[in-house]
């Protein structure tokens, strides 16, 4: 089993930074890529960004490229969403996620979950 815990979000204004960080536990995420999804009231939740076990292969979703950086510390078995020029359309809740294997966008196709931590971008 795999336990991932979210932290850092919080209120911004536009134009904005937030650093948002994704502890796991349980198990070593070896082969596993990880993953940035997130949720507005009344939306599904969609794919953000994606990292390869490695750190070397990244992917985003067309509307954060070149605002969010993804990245990990498998040594510190932690991965981070840096994100910067915030818009209040990226007001969501953002959850960490996990799965074995390769890159995929799809929710479904994650295997462990954190709880998520609210962003709020004010205009």
């Amino acid at each position: 089993q795999v336990q991932l815990v979210e932290s850092g979000g919080g209120l911004v204004q536009a134009g904005g930074s937030l650093r948002l960080s994704c502890a796991a536990s349980g198990r070593t995420l070896i082969s596993y890529y990880m993953g940035w999804f997130r949720q507005a009231p009344g939306t599904e939740r969609e794919f953000v960004a994606a990292v390869s076990w490695s750190g070397t292969s990244t992917y985003y979703t067309d509307s954060v490229k070149g605002r969010f950086t993804i990245s990990r510390d498998n040594a510190k078995n932690m991965m981070y969403l840096q994100m910067d020029s915030l818009k209040p359309e990226d007001t969501a809740i953002y959850y960490c996620a996990a799965r074995r294997g390769g890159l995929r966008v799809g929710p479904s196709e994650y295997d462990y979950w954190g709880q998520g931590t609210q962003v709020t971008v004010s205009s």
